[in-house]
This record gives C-alpha cells, sequence and structure tokens, in this order.
C-alpha cells in the first residue's frame, strides 16, 4: 500500500503541473495541448474503425441487389432497377422504383416511396442540384420534381450523392429486380493474406507517430521542472521525494491532456461531416471510441508519462543547487541502437511465401517486427544527430546559433521529429510494397481506350439512327458509332445461340476485320474460343415462327476484340442485307469517342442517354480493373496518412514554441545586444532542419529496408519507388517551412525587452 506521505508527494507534484501563475499555466496548457492532441489521435484511430462499420451497416441495410432470388409479384413488393454513375469523378447512387401493391417496401431513409415524375435526394445531392453545377447533372432526372430528402439511415455519409426516382414504367423484362425487403446482402469479400499485411502494417505505420509524439509531449517543460526539483532538494525533499513529486506532476499533466483529448475529440467529431477524404464521409455520431480501448487510452497515457519522467530523471542528478543537465553529455553508444531495427527484420525476413501460406501469422510478427523497426529510427536519430552536430563548426551567425543549440540538447531536439522520421520511414515501406503488389489486384480490363471511352447499351431502342444522332450531338463527342443487336439460334430453337448485329460498315469493323465491305454483304465471325461453328448456309431461327437462310454470298470474316474487349461469334449485317430479315426483339450498343479537351463530356452524355432511357447505364472504358478492397485500403492510408502529417506539423509545432518559451529570457538578451530578429528567425529554421534532415536520412533507409523486407514476404520484387521517396522528403522540408513560420510570430512577442524580465 501507499504510505500517506507518498500520497503527500504525488498530490504536491500535480499541484505544480497546474500552478506558479502564467508561466505555470502556460507550461500545463502546452503539456495539455500537446498530450490532448495525441489522445484525440489515438481515440479517432480507435474509433475508425467503427465509423466504417456504421457505414457498411447503412449500406448493407439498403441493400436490393439480389442473385438468383425470385419473389413473385404481390401487394408488397418493389420493382428497382440501380442507375449509378458518377458526377466528376464522385459516385453517384440512383434508383429507379416503381410498387406493385399499397405494401411495398420502402428504403431506409425514406417516409414513402416517390411516385412517377418524382424523386428523392440526398442532402449532398440537393446542394449540387442548388449549385452552379446543378444544371449539369439534372438532366439525368429526366425533370423529375424533387419531393423530399433521404434521412440520415438512408445515407452511407452525409456528402453521398443518392436519389431514389419514381419510374411507372419499370418491369422484370427490363432488367429491374423485384423484392420484397431490403437489406440482407451478400457478405463481403475477405482480405486474404496480402491485404492483412498490409492491414496489420497501415495500423503500425499511423499509431506509432503517435505514440512517439506523446512520449515527446509529456516532457514539456522539463527543464523548468528539474529547476523547481532543484529547489525542492535545497528545502530538505531527499531522492525519493523528488521522484514522486516528479511522477505526480507527470500523471497530472497526462490527465489534464486526456481531459483536454476526449473535449478535441468531441469538438472535433462534430466537424466530421464537413470533411471527406477519397469520396468517404461519417456522421458525427459514427465517432464513438469502444469503452474498452478509451478506458485503456485514458489509463496508458499517464503511466506513459509516469515512465518517460522516470526515465529523463535518470539522465540528471538532482541537486540543492541544480541539476547536471547542462554539464557534458555522456557519449551515446551505438551497440544498443543497432538491436532494435535488427530484431524487426529478424522478425520479418523469415516469413517470406505469404501467398501461400496462412495469413494469421500476419497478426503478430508483421505487426511486432515492423514496430521494432520503426522504431530504430527513434533510437538512431539522437545518436546519429549527436555525431553530425559535434563536428560542425563555423559558419552564418544564424548557422552557430543553431548547431551550438542543437550541441548543448541534441535528444530534444530529435525527440521534435522522431514523428516524421517514423511516419516517413513508414509511408516509404508501405508504398514500395503497393507498388510490389499492385499488378496482383490490378488486372487488364482488355478494353481499349483509343478506339471508344464510352459505351452505352440500350436494352430496347431500334431506332438506332435516333440513339447515334443524340448521343453524337451531345457537347463533346466527336464521333459515334453503334449496331442493333438480336439473338438467334442454328437450325432449330434448341439450338446453339447465336448473335446478330446490324450496322454500317465502319460499326461492323469495330467487331470483325472485314478487307472489304459494301451495304448488303453479310459476314460469318466465329471466336477462336467458342467451339460454336455456323455453317456457310445455315438456318436461322430467329423466333419460334420466324426461320431465314443465311445468303450464299456470305463471307468469312476474323473476328477482333471490340472497344469492351468481347470477342464475336455471330453474324454482321449491312443494313441492306437487314431490311428484307425478320430479327425480333433488338437493343442496341452504341460506342463514342469523347474530345479529351472537354472534361465534362462524359457527363453530358449521361445527360443525353437520360433523355432516351432513365434506367441505360453508361460504361466508361479503362484499361485496367483494380479490387475494390484494395482501393479502399489504399484509400484507407491516404486518408491516415494526411491526419497524421496534420499531427506531426501540430506537433512539431507545439514542441517548437515551448522551446522558444524555456529560452525567453535568452532571446531578450540576444536581440538587447544587437542581435537582429531575422538571425534569430534562420536560427529557429536551422534548429528545426537539422534534425530534420538527420530524421529523412534515417527515414530513407529504414524505409528501403522495410520496404523490401516486405516484399520478399510476398515474393514480389524488390524495387524503389524513387517518386515516393521524394516525395517524402519534400513533406519534411514543407513541413520545417510551415513550423517555422508559425513559430516566428511567438518568437517576435518572446525577444521584446520585457523579455528580460525574471522573479
Amino acid at each position: 500500500m501507499i504510505g500517506r506521505g507518498a500520497v503527500a508527494d504525488l498530490v504536491m507534484g500535480a499541484r505544480m503541473a497546474v500552478t506558479g501563475g502564467r508561466e505555470g499555466w502556460t507550461r500545463a496548457l502546452l503539456t495539455a495541448v500537446g498530450v490532448g492532441i495525441g489522445v484525440a489521435m489515438l481515440l479517432l484511430a480507435t474509433a475508425v474503425p467503427g465509423a466504417l462499420d456504421a457505414r457498411q451497416a447503412r449500406g448493407d441495410a439498403r441493400d436490393d441487389l439480389r442473385m438468383g432470388e425470385q419473389v413473385a409479384a404481390g401487394p408488397g413488393t418493389l420493382l428497382v432497377h440501380p442507375v449509378d454513375a458518377d458526377f466528376r469523378g464522385r459516385p453517384v447512387r440512383g434508383r429507379l422504383v416503381r410498387p406493385e401493391g399499397p405494401a411495398a417496401p420502402v428504403p431506409p431513409g425514406l417516409t414513402a416511396l416517390p411516385g412517377p415524375g418524382e424523386v428523392v435526394v440526398s442532402p449532398a445531392l440537393r446542394r449540387l442540384l442548388d449549385s452552379p453545377d446543378g444544371p449539369l447533372f439534372a438532366p439525368r432526372l429526366g425533370g423529375a420534381r424533387v419531393s423530399g430528402t433521404i434521412a440520415d439511415g438512408g445515407l452511407a455519409g452525409p456528402h453521398e450523392l443518392a436519389y431514389y426516382q419514381g419510374d411507372d414504367r419499370l418491369s422484370d423484362k427490363s432488367g429491374a429486380t423485384r423484392l420484397d425487403s431490403f437489406g440482407g446482402g451478400l457478405p463481403g469479400e475477405g482480405l486474404g493474406p496480402v491485404l492483412m499485411l498490409l492491414v496489420a502494417v497501415i495500423f503500425v505505420v499511423l499509431l506509432l507517430p503517435i505514440a512517439v509524439f506523446l512520449g515527446s509531449a509529456v516532457r514539456y517543460g522539463g527543464e523548468r521542472r528539474d529547476r523547481r526539483l532543484a529547489a525542492l532538494r535545497l528545502v530538505g525533499a531527499d531522492t525519493t521525494m523528488v521522484r514522486r513529486i516528479a511522477a505526480g506532476e507527470a500523471a497530472a499533466g497526462a490527465l489534464l491532456g486526456v481531459v483536454v483529448g476526449i473535449g478535441f475529440l468531441l469538438a472535433g467529431r462534430q466537424l466530421v461531416p464537413l470533411v471527406t477524404l477519397y469520396d468517404i464521409s461519417v456522421y458525427a455520431a459514427d465517432i464513438r471510441p469502444p469503452g474498452a480501448l478509451l478506458l485503456a487510452v485514458v489509463l496508458a497515457v499517464p503511466a506513459l508519462a509516469v515512465l518517460v519522467a522516470m526515465l529523463a530523471l535518470r539522465a540528471v542528478v538532482v541537486e540543492p543547487l541544480g541539476v547536471t543537465r547542462r554539464g557534458t553529455p555522456v557519449r551515446r553508444r551505438l551497440w544498443w541502437r543497432l538491436l532494435l531495427p535488427a530484431a524487426g527484420l529478424a522478425l520479418l525476413l523469415p516469413v517470406a511465401g505469404l501467398r501461400e501460406g496462412d495469413g494469421g501469422i500476419t497478426r503478430w510478427l508483421v505487426p511486432a517486427g515492423a514496430v521494432l523497426l520503426l522504431i530504430g529510427t527513434v533510437t538512431l536519430l539522437p545518436w546519429l544527430t549527436d555525431l553530425l552536430v559535434r563536428r560542425l563548426r563555423g559558419g552564418p551567425v544564424p548557422w552557430q546559433l543553431a548547431v551550438r543549440r542543437v550541441q548543448l540538447d541534441s535528444a530534444t531536439s530529435a525527440r521534435l521529429v522522431n514523428g516524421i522520421a517514423v511516419a516517413v520511414a513508414g509511408t516509404i515501406g508501405l508504398q514500395m510494397l503497393f507498388a510490389g503488389i499492385a499488378g496482383d489486384f490490378t488486372t487488364a480490363s482488355g478494353q481499349d481506350t483509343t478506339r471508344a471511352q464510352v459505351q452505352v447499351q440500350f436494352q430496347n431502342q431500334p431506332d438506332l439512327a435516333r440513339v447515334l444522332r443524340q448521343l453524337g450531338g451531345a457537347d463533346g463527342v466527336t464521333s459515334a458509332t453503334g449496331t442493333l443487336i438480336s439473338v438467334a439460334t442454328i437450325g432449330s430453337p434448341d439450338g446453339p445461340p447465336v448473335e446478330i448485329r446490324v450496322g454500317d460498315c465502319a460499326a461492323l469493323a469495330e467487331f470483325a476485320r472485314l478487307d472489304r465491305c459494301a451495304d448488303g454483304d453479310t459476314f460469318l465471325v466465329s471466336d477462336p474460343n467458342d467451339p460454336t461453328v455456323i455453317p456457310a448456309d445455315a438456318m436461322l431461327v430467329v423466333r419460334a415462327n420466324s426461320r431465314w437462310r443465311l445468303p450464299t454470298a456470305a463471307r468469312a470474316a476474323q473476328s477482333r476484340p471490340d472497344p469492351a474487349g468481347w470477342m464475336q461469334n455471330g453474324v454482321l449485317l449491312t443494313p441492306a442485307a437487314a431490311a428484307t430479315r425478320t430479327l425480333g426483339p433488338l437493343h442496341s450498343t452504341v460506342y463514342l469517342k469523347l474530345d479529351p479537351a472537354k472534361p465534362d463530356a462524359v457527363e453530358h452524355v449521361r445527360n443525353a442517354t437520360a433523355a432516351i432511357d432513365l434506367a441505360t447505364p453508361v460504361s466508361v472504358l479503362s484499361s485496367t480493373i483494380e479490387s475494390p478492397r484494395f482501393a479502399d485500403i489504399q484509400r484507407g492510408l491516404a486518408i491516415g496518412t494526411v491526419v497524421t502529417l496534420v499531427l506531426i506539423a501540430t506537433s512539431m509545432l507545439v514542441g517548437t514554441l515551448e522551446q522558444l518559451r524555456e529560452r525567453r529570457r535568452l532571446l531578450a538578451m540576444l536581440v538587447a545586444v544587437g542581435t537582429r530578429r531575422s538571425t534569430l528567425g534562420w536560427s529557429v529554421l536551422w534548429q528545426t532542419a537539422l534534425p530534420v534532415g538527420v530524421g529523412l536520412v534515417l527515414a530513407v533507409g529504414f524505409g528501403l529496408g522495410l520496404g523490401a523486407a516486405l516484399l520478399r514476404m510476398v515474393q514480389a520484387p524488390v524495387s524503389v519507388a524513387w517518386p515516393v521517396v521524394g516525395f517524402s522528403v519534400g513533406l519534411g522540408a514543407l513541413t520545417v517551412l510551415a513550423v517555422t513560420g508559425l513559430s516566428l510570430p511567438l518568437l517576435w512577442r518572446l525577444t521584446r525587452a520585457d523579455g528580460l524580465r525574471t522573479e
């Protein structure tokens, strides 16, 4: 049990953390803000999985996709046709609906189904329609009147573009889905071992800088604390009492930081609905850290503060007349600093063949190895900084002031940049891994975007000339080709199916290599991968009572992939050859080429398509197809990196301001004896840039090592993403400039004459 005297010492330390006049409150505020930022980020990180789960739950509740399910029409059924699209790169979720009875299900977020000519939109879509961009989007709603707004429960996030539109022309024969309830969709795709590896390392890379920053934040005001402890020794406190008082002060400051951090989170989450990162937005209520993790953070941060304070006191000897911190520092040893990264590599390198192995091994070995390797930058940075600045001599006055400051306390300077070094190293390693495995999650689509950029497929539009005229006249369309399509069988109604395409020679040339073509020609095209053979004089059955024989003049032609990447196996007819034939139900496919100088061309195509048929989708052709899970993880990394970089810049700024406050009398004295303020500003820049430069060198080395180890684990070739390395180094330089610029106002204030006053 803790004795009464020990409790009194802890309470005294806690009082010292928040007393001492304006200076004491300023010190406590800096510590609380620093710790609070870290705590808020930790709590935000713990809340992210729950927020994404809440998005997923709302998406599952409104799910209307059914695979193979047959629902009989009745008073409680609804026809739904998806019309998902994009608007200037933002996804738009659209649904056409038609109730088949009075008890038809209503999707989440709606109180009633929209009637014909009505549309219910999300708040974000309503804002878009009311904005200057509204006229570019409105035509695809077919002139429907906005009759309501989708509530939060029916949206994945506050910035989602979504709508439900009533359409009394829907039928199950036109591609609509009949359902009697919403929700209960198909289970999501599993991650697999390689994606599990990505997720594990991403969490390490994003959370480790926060932990490093917390370890630095709890040491703000260290020099003043040591002088206060020396004063306590002067009035009779022994070494044990001093340590207990220091522990109480550290714990109180950390607890205050925890309270501030929770306040930051509660206030900051009200701003979350205003932000959209990579098409992901969440509601404020989604940001709820789990209770167990919240309790763990509340207990762990004060414990970390006490541990760091005790470790810091080991480096000084507190005596009644002062501390030995300002003495000559002990030469730092290298050997033990290499143990942690070596142990990390030892954990990572043996884990090879992850693609064939069990992904469960990533649960412990990969995060542990990555943590140890990245912490190597933290342990090596003070040693390397000390090694560099110890040999620096001469130079301009600002350079000498900066070098001397770092020489006196290189550990404090290194602590300011530990977070950015860890973040840059982790980012380099992760981007190397992303680049190395991207080919496994990105496949060639076979689509030829040099021949066409957009494909439009109408289910029932036999008037091809009208379709080509309307789509070809859309702003930004340079050419339009299309064909009518029917399906027949060979020999009998039960024979093998064959596709019939009707179009002019230019349109048919997209599906076969034609040596010559004139109106009235017929071509037989065979896909080498399709075993169906069309005899030269085959009898085609278009309907049960409609048969016609291929003309003897029909010529064979070599099939070629169409712009969408599909090979054809069927009959190609020019308009004159088709005029005398019964073709049955027809649908059409149109390929469009767009003017690259008009980025909104595809939006005008969507509007022109909606004017013909609201339910017809517009497909933008692409040469590659990327795994949705892989893309989601990439977006998650990008969002986390942005947030982490903001944290790092903020932490460096708070640390720099704390250092300037510690030296305000020295700075005021330098100005009093004639030193120019610009000289001091440059010295602050170099004082920050020196350890940042050393940290970035270490980060590049350790990042390349981490990336190589991770690539070896997944048996991918090791290659260096030099643009990523350059971009990361550039971010570090930008952070230095931003921190220096934001600290200059405080520097000018601290160098005034009243900064010489002391009490």
